[in-house]
């Protein structure tokens, strides 16, 4: 066991208590990313049994993970982000993982540069890799939403120089929605450093973290009808709590409430879509990521070379 619940509000007792513990489910990796509850019955090979799975992301290891309920871990995908034969820097991996409306398994890949789906009894599919006939840098965390629109991030920290790599094709970082009929929209550049990104209960607002040291935030934008954000709204700055612990805004999900289970120094931060923190659930260390399974009973969370997770309420 790690870490502990850290109540700053009483509304936090709604979703975790103050005793509840972590619970390390594997050890050993190189950098954990990009969790994902894929329930029974899906249409993920290899995560189609009675008890589902749990799938996330070693970067480094350009390999995708697999846990089950009293199986523990195995390798699912190798390579999971970069099939090139040169070396790649230190990031070639998937990251972000989702799956689309038709349950199958979506994936942002940093060495290959693009954002690909599993088909189902086959190879992947790539959904989108450039913008305007440029390359992506390196798509980092991704959603959908009900109707398949699907929204990403596309920050520099897969590239292997990152923002100063030879191989950039874009001026700019930004957050992009591909529509159902493939049509891929830029809807900000506002942040230099966007990375974990997450969807309202009712689709009308986006959320994104960003790992900017200089301004470590997390920030909403209202969803227009024509699909377009409006002004940013910011939620909360991480900067004094990176003061406390490593790390910095990165991944998160939402709650089917609509409150916010946001990954930074140290910990999971527990807020309202206002960004009143009610709570942290701290391990200490580097979280990069969090994902609910489907009955919203578990949280699990990826922190640095672990994979752990703690009950809900």
């Amino acid at each position: 066991m790690i870490g502990h619940v850290e109540s700053l509000d009483e509304r936090l007792s709604a979703y975790f208590s103050r005793e509840a513990k972590f619970e390390v489910l594997a050890d050993g990796f190189t950098w954990t990313e990009g969790p994902l509850w894929v329930p029974p019955g899906s249409s993920v090979d290899g995560c189609d049994g009675d008890s589902g799975c749990l799938l996330f992301s070693d970067i480094p290891r350009n390999t995708i993970f697999r846990w089950r309920p009293g199986r523990g871990v195995d390798a699912f995908l190798t390579p999971s982000g970069y099939t090139g034969i040169e070396f790649y820097g230190l990031e070639p991996g998937s990251n972000g993982l989702t799956l689309d409306t038709r349950g199958r398994l979506t994936i942002c890949e940093h060495g290959d540069r693009r954002v690909s789906v599993l088909t189902v009894g086959g190879g992947k599919r790539t959904l989108v890799d450039a913008y305007e006939g440029k390359r992506l840098n390196s798509p980092n965390d991704l959603v959908f939403d009900a109707e398949g629109n699907l929204y990403f991030t596309d920050p520099p920290y897969g590239l292997p120089d990152r923002e100063k790599d030879a191989r950039r094709e874009l001026d700019h970082f930004g957050v992009y929605r591909l529509s159902v009929e493939g049509e891929l929209t830029l809807l900000t550049t506002e942040l230099v450093r966007p990375n974990g990104i997450g969807l309202s209960p009712d689709a009308k607002t986006l959320y994104v973290a960003q790992s900017d040291s200089q301004r470590p935030v997390w920030v909403a934008f209202a969803i227009q009808d024509d699909g377009t954000l409006g002004p940013s709204r910011e939620l909360a700055n991480a900067r004094s709590y990176m003061k406390e612990f490593p790390g910095a805004p990165d991944g998160l999900t939402v709650h089917s409430s609509g409150t916010l289970l946001a990954s930074g120094p140290g910990g999971v931060y527990v807020m309202t879509p206002d960004g009143e923190l009610l709570g942290r659930l701290l391990t200490g260390g580097r979280v990069s990521n969090c994902a609910l399974d489907a009955d919203e009973k578990w949280l699990y969370i990826t922190a640095d070379k672990q994979l752990c997770r703690i009950p809900l309420q």
